[in-house]
């Protein structure tokens, strides 16, 4: 090895260890930072008031039919009943897991036709939602609808008509409105304890093909086992091919890409938060830049929605974005940040983050003040000591509050506890149809923009394109 060559390597080598040494002391003071944050378990109590049965049935048993149906019978009282779907196999392990007595059809009306069935779950692609759930609604059927609640922009009043005439009970299903971390997260923002609200940064990042869609598709799939006909409904009529009804989130035709599936979750956490109604612009652009297996929506998608000061809220920005090669791993982030903090939404939990800005507006550094003659500096230094006391220059760093929910705890379940409470009570669901499609809309919008190629204007009051 050449002598020069040799003696800089001793010299990274030195450098590195170094460098370890360094990053090894900011681990630790991290660490010690973290034991100072002061955490809080948020106080729940799962009541329900009645045991009254309550007959369920699913329509559409993929993989949130299943999730949904497996949650629901967690509520005492509830029984499934029957199911719909149109693969034969997903009828099959209805039987399998549920019982063989399970009525099963491939025929949806047959389901809302029985007069024992007291609630319907809507978990088809998001296609057939608003048709099933209108039929749904004037069948006399309570209805928990998958987020989006609807497809198409166009399909949304429609929905909250019929809600509105038939006084239905109808929730859409996005979970994170009944959960308590959201609750008190409310209740801290209300208090004003991050100051004003500027923006907003959400997200999802994913690293699976499972999670980018490219579920598993079973040996026996084919027209013979599923009613491909009757599944197209009102979309566009194509020849059979297994990844449109296994991984329909992959086509515009029956699904609603990245806005329906994943924005809609951030959009209702943030509008339950808020208590905003919605933005009145939005822009969105993308790509479809890794997952190129012949999906027609992008995997990577980043919006930009403004919404205006209100009585509720003052005029804030959400930034969204959604990325499904994410070397980060699988990661989703809510941060409500304003003038004095930020509220870090992270799972069943939240960190509250905070630190006021001094009323001294400091000099030097970045700062004009090198550029004065130096008699001018001096000027302005005995101005600005005479102005502000020590500590008016400093910025007031409040210790971090963490708050989680108990262990164990299923923000899901409480959402169908809701849903079931409603349907014996009739009391008031937390995601009906105007909230649901409050969130859904400016989702839906956001597939407009990134087609587009433009910005959209959005009602959120009338919920309509202006």
């Amino acid at each position: 090895m050449p002598k020069d060559h040799s003696s800089s390597r001793r010299k990274f080598l030195q450098q590195l260890t170094g460098t370890t040494l360094l990053l090894s002391a900011s681990s630790l003071q991290k660490l010690a930072a973290e034991e100072a944050v002061e955490n809080r378990i948020i106080h729940y109590e799962n009541k329900i008031s009645s045991n009254d049965k309550v007959n369920v049935a699913c329509i559409g048993m993929g993989i949130m039919g299943f999730n949904d149906v497996q949650t629901s019978v967690k509520v005492p009282g509830v029984q499934l009943v029957a199911a719909c779907d149109l693969y034969d196999g997903h009828l099959q392990r209805v039987k399998e897991l549920y019982g063989k007595d399970i009525f099963t059809t491939k025929n949806y009306k047959e389901i809302l036709d029985r007069k024992d069935i007291d609630a319907v779950i809507i978990a088809t692609s998001d296609h057939w939602h608003d048709r099933i759930s209108i039929e749904a609604m004037k069948k006399g059927k309570a209805v928990y609808c998958e987020k989006p609640m609807v497809h198409k922009l166009s399909e949304g009043l429609a929905v909250i008509n019929t809600q509105k005439e038939t006084k239905a009970v109808f929730q859409v299903g996005s979970q994170r409105v009944s959960s308590i971390a959201f609750l008190e997260a409310k209740k801290q923002y209300e208090s004003g304890v991050i100051g004003q609200l500027n923006c907003i940064e959400a997200s999802f990042d994913r690293h699976s093909a499972l999670g980018a869609w490219q579920y598993s598709i079973p040996p026996d799939a084919s027209p013979k086992t599923v009613d491909w006909e009757k599944y197209q409904g009102n979309a566009p009529k194509t020849s059979w091919g297994p990844n449109r009804f296994f991984r329909w989130r992959n086509y515009r035709d029956y699904g609603t890409g990245v806005p329906g599936d994943l924005f809609v979750h951030l959009i209702s956490g943030i509008h339950f938060i808020t208590s905003s109604y919605g933005p009145v612009r939005i822009f969105t652009t993308g790509a479809l830049t890794f997952w190129k297996d012949g999906r027609d929506v992008p995997d990577v998608m980043v919006g930009v929605m403004e919404y205006p000061e209100t009585k509720e809220h003052p005029a804030f920005q959400v930034m969204l974005r959604v990325n499904f090669a994410s070397g980060l791993g699988d990661k989703g982030v809510t941060k409500l940040i304003g003038s004095e903090g930020v509220i870090d939404m992270n799972g069943n939990g939240f960190v509250i983050s905070r630190e006021k800005l001094p009323k001294a507006p400091g000099y030097g550094g970045w700062d004009t003040y090198n550029t004065f003659p130096e008699a001018t500096q001096k000027e302005y230094k005995e101005q600005y000591d005479k102005k502000y006391t020590a500590d008016e220059r400093k910025a007031a760093k409040i210790p971090d509050i963490s708050y989680k929910a108990p262990d164990g705890y299923n923000e899901h379940l409480d959402h169908h506890i809701n849903f079931i409470e409603a349907v014996r009570s009739g009391k008031k669901v937390v995601e009906d149809a105007v909230f649901g499609f409050r969130a859904a809309g400016p989702c839906l919008a956001c597939n407009d923009s990134y087609f587009s190629r433009k910005a959209i204007n959005w009602d959120p009051v009338g919920m309509k394109v202006m």
